[in-house]
């Protein structure tokens, strides 16, 4: 799915409209999440309904002002719009962490023949291998709203690993007092099992070196060399 937009640029829709256009930023951003493509046209009456829905199901699923954890979810809005000013009437409504490709991208256009979009809007839902989970949600958004998403987690096989201590975190100063309890809290069974092989592994590497010292001092002794009294 990251495989996507790679050697693209995806946008923040936030005030400072952020650019993300390295391989680094991108992976980070969409690695190991579901993700929202949102084909949409400020024309279409029925996209403009929908904008306010959306926008509601993606900040109670992200916003850490009415969710304490965010969920692994990405939104990009894929504009079919006929210019820019309509595309920007559309991200105005949407959350300030909603990503769209510039509106000069010829690329929406092929991402729309790639997941067969006819009609908006539209919400294809992907995996993170970049499988379809649904090709068009938006009915099921406005039914079930953010319970969506439990069954897209489950059918995706999402690890949570909010809680968990990040490997790659380069400044450990940054990390919560708690990282450590909700670490051992929330590890995976993977996680425990890796544990319990690599202290079998290290245990026995103990006692192999144990016997090794052994035979090297039963070496000496018999060549005369392991004595501390030997005379010179």
């Amino acid at each position: 799915m990251v495989d996507l937009f790679l050697g693209r640029v995806l946008v923040e829709n936030n005030s400072d409209q952020d650019e993300l256009n390295t391989e680094r930023e991108i992976i980070g951003i969409l690695e190991n999440r579901v993700l929202l493509l949102f084909f949409a046209s400020a024309e279409c009456e029925k996209c403009q309904r929908f904008v306010p829905v959306l926008h509601s199901f993606f900040r109670k699923l992200k916003d850490p002002a009415y969710i304490e954890y965010p969920k692994l979810l990405a939104l990009i809005y894929i504009s079919l719009d006929q210019s820019g000013e309509q595309q920007k009437k559309i991200l105005k409504e949407l959350h300030k962490r909603t990503l769209f490709l510039p509106f000069e991208d010829p690329y929406k256009k092929e991402l729309q023949a790639m997941f067969k979009v006819k009609d908006v809007p539209a919400v294809v839902v992907l995996r993170p291998d970049g499988s379809v989970l649904s090709p068009n949600a938006v009915r099921d958004i406005c039914r079930l709203g953010a319970d969506c998403f439990r069954n897209w987690q489950e059918s995706a096989e999402l690890v949570e690993r909010t809680f968990m201590l990040n490997e790659a975190f380069d400044d450990p100063n940054l990390r919560s007092a708690t990282d450590p309890v909700r670490r051992l809290k929330y590890k995976t069974e993977d996680d425990k099992r890796n544990k319990r092989w690599w202290k079998l592994w290290v245990k026995g590497k103990d006692g192999n070196d144990e016997e090794e010292k052994d035979e090297a001092w039963d070496m000496k002794r018999k060549n005369g060399d392991g004595g501390i009294w030997r005379k010179r």
